[in-house]
């Protein structure tokens, strides 16, 4: 059997995980990107002589196959990323309080979850038995819903208290699923916490990329390729595709190129122009629809500092603060993160007054910042809906599979969901060449 040519679209996160997996097996696999840069939503940018990033993300200890490719392609992980035991601190600035959850990390998991609990600052005794109770019911019931629902539903139906929602449960749903408590998928969210919670103590983590998503993933995910004999084609657009007896033949403004096997890794959304000659693959995406988020980056004085490296916020225009200087280096700039936000019909420099008079309830000695930076990404996730279908790696066409963080699987929108789609998809492939 001749050995399979493999092309994957897209260069995002999803589509370099097939590619590696596909080149660790010395398999012959081609990475077209429409862009120059490679990363899709995960992506360093260059601004004021600084690197940032399209968004502010985070990684958690529970992100095995991110880890494990991170540490296949590139120097180790404590180079790259700070690590940091479970610490949340969500500041309220209607009631000028702090919610604060400490897990032991010497605690076996989940009882590390649970000490948090009982020990943390800004619920009463009501609320702490109330998330207990939540706790004990998942970990009884294995984390699965008979049926799914949204999450705000669920959190009612278990009793959650109101205090235990803002400063807990829906700041979790925002930065894991970036969709509101109202759509969100209960199951999903409680995939999430099984995995981060329920395991191993450390799995509850979270890690901080000390440079650029550029320079954390794609640069050396790209350069791992190239070096197993993989090709990258950036800043080239797939037209169209034709499938033929011998395959696929991808067309570009360039030229017409025959692979055996595709991977398509571009978002739904983005199927549509690719597609018009495959149908059966425009059926799937009609029911989804986007979440956006928009990062803030606020630079003040080097002296700044924030009291974590990163902080909730709860009654704000935000709902995250990230210190660079702690996590990168970059000293005085703050990160400021508005997740699933509707229209902010907002100019950006007012939307930046707004975010520092915020901030200065956190920083009350701090002064007008230097410069700011807004970045949106209009379609930075899927909403993640209770009970939304999501297709399967394998399409309707023989040889054609699909491999992006929307696809059927566990995890919401993230890092993680994009590098087991893309793992996924490559290893069907390998298991049928």
């Amino acid at each position: 059997m001749p050995k399979p040519t493999i092309a994957v679209i897209g260069g995002g996160v999803a589509g370099l995980a097939a590619a590696v997996t596909l080149a660790q097996a010395n398999a012959h696999v081609t990475v077209i990107e429409t862009n120059h840069q490679l990363g899709g939503r995960a992506r360093g940018i260059e601004y004021q002589g600084l690197m940032l990033d399209n968004g502010q993300h985070i990684l958690l200890g529970a992100y095995r196959e991110t880890l494990r490719l991170l540490q296949l392609t590139q120097a180790p992980l404590h180079e790259t990323l700070q690590r940091m035991p479970l610490a949340l601190k969500v500041f309220d600035l209607k009631l000028q309080a702090y919610f604060q959850l400490n897990a032991p990390a010497w605690l076996p998991a989940p009882l590390h979850i649970l000490a948090g609990l009982i020990s943390a600052q800004g619920l009463t005794l009501h609320d702490k038995w109330c998330a207990l109770r939540l706790m004990v019911w998942m970990k009884l019931h294995d984390f699965t819903l008979a049926d799914d629902e949204t999450l705000a539903i669920f959190l009612t139906r278990r009793h959650q208290t109101q205090a235990l929602i803002q400063s807990l449960w829906e700041p979790l749903c925002l930065a894991a699923l970036n969709t509101p408590l109202q759509q969100a998928s209960a199951q999903i969210f409680l995939n999430v916490l099984r995995d981060s919670f329920n395991q191993q103590a450390h799995d509850a983590d979270i890690l901080l990329a000390r440079t650029d998503l550029t320079s954390l993933i794609s640069t050396p995910w790209a350069d791992y390729v190239a070096h197993q004999g993989g090709c990258i084609r950036a800043s080239t657009t797939v037209k169209s595709i034709r499938q033929t007896t011998d395959g696929y033949v991808l067309i570009t403004h360039e030229k017409e190129s025959l692979f055996s096997h595709v991977i398509i890794a571009v978002g739904p959304h983005q199927l549509k122009h690719l597609t018009k000659t495959l149908p059966l693959l425009s059926q799937p995406f009609e029911g989804f629809s986007y979440q956006p988020i928009t990062t803030v980056y606020m630079q003040y004085e080097a002296s700044i500092r924030l009291s974590a490296p990163m902080l909730g916020m709860v009654n704000s225009t935000s709902q995250w603060v990230f210190d660079r200087g702690q996590i990168c280096g970059q000293t005085g700039l703050l990160a400021v993160v508005i997740s699933a936000h509707a229209d902010l019909n907002i100019d950006q420099t007012l939307l930046a007054e707004t975010i520092h008079t915020e901030l200065t309830q956190l920083i009350p000695q701090l002064k007008q910042p230097i410069w700011h930076k807004v970045v949106t990404e209009k379609r930075a996730t899927f909403s993640c809906d209770g009970k939304l279908v999501r297709p399967q790696n394998q399409t309707e066409y023989s040889n054609l599979y699909l491999a992006g963080d929307y696809t059927a699987g566990d995890y919401p929108a993230t890092i993680e969901g994009a590098v087991r789609s893309g793992i996924a998809a490559a290893n069907l492939i390998l298991q049928r060449s």
